[in-house]
C-alpha cells in the first residue's frame, strides 16, 4: 500500500500514537473507526464513533522529514486558502503550514530538495508532515493476547 492510496480512503480515522523511533524519523499507528449505532445511542438520537478493532492498524512511517505538526482538531480552520488532492489522508500543494515552513527554516527545492505536504485528518488530530520521501505504509495485526498486569 501506499499514500496514493490513502488518499482514496473515504471513513474516519483516529491516532493510535505518534512516536520517534530515532532522530528525525516519524511513525503514526492509525486506526480506522467505525459507527456504533446501538439501541442506547439511537435513543439518544447520536452515534459514538468506536475503532474497527478487526482491522489491522495503519503504520505510516516517514524515515526522515523536514518538520511536523499535531494540532487538537476542535482548534482547526479549514479555509479556502489551502489547495490539496485526497480527503483523510491528502498531498497539498499550497497550504499555511508549506508557508510556515518556508519562513521558518532554511529548507527548499535547492536544499534538501523538492518536498511536500502530507496531511492527516483523524477524529482526534490534525498530522502535518513535511518530507522529501513519501511514507512507507504497512499493516500491523493487533494482538489478541493482550492482557492488563
Amino acid at each position: 500500500m501506499d499514500y496514493d492510496e490513502l488518499m482514496t480512503f473515504q471513513g474516519d480515522i483516529y491516532l493510535n500514537s505518534i512516536f520517534e523511533p530515532q532522530d528525525n524519523a516519524l511513525i503514526l499507528d492509525i486506526d480506522r473507526c467505525k459507527v456504533n449505532e446501538t439501541m442506547e445511542s439511537a435513543i439518544k438520537n447520536y452515534q459514538t464513533i468506536d475503532t474497527d478493532e478487526t482491522l489491522p492498524i495503519l503504520r505510516i512511517e516517514f524515515d526522515w522529514y523536514i518538520a511536523y505538526s499535531v494540532r487538537n482538531e476542535g482548534f482547526t480552520v479549514m479555509d479556502e486558502y489551502e489547495v490539496f488532492e485526497g480527503n483523510t489522508f491528502c498531498i497539498y500543494s499550497k497550504s499555511r503550514y508549506l508557508d510556515f515552513v518556508e519562513v521558518s527554516t532554511i529548507a527548499s527545492d535547492s536544499y534538501p530538495g523538492p518536498f511536500k505536504h502530507y496531511g492527516i485528518v483523524a477524529l482526534n488530530h490534525i498530522i502535518d508532515v513535511i518530507s522529501q520521501e513519501p511514507p512507507t505504509i504497512t499493516l500491523v495485526n493487533r494482538t489478541s493476547s493482550n492482557t492488563d498486569i
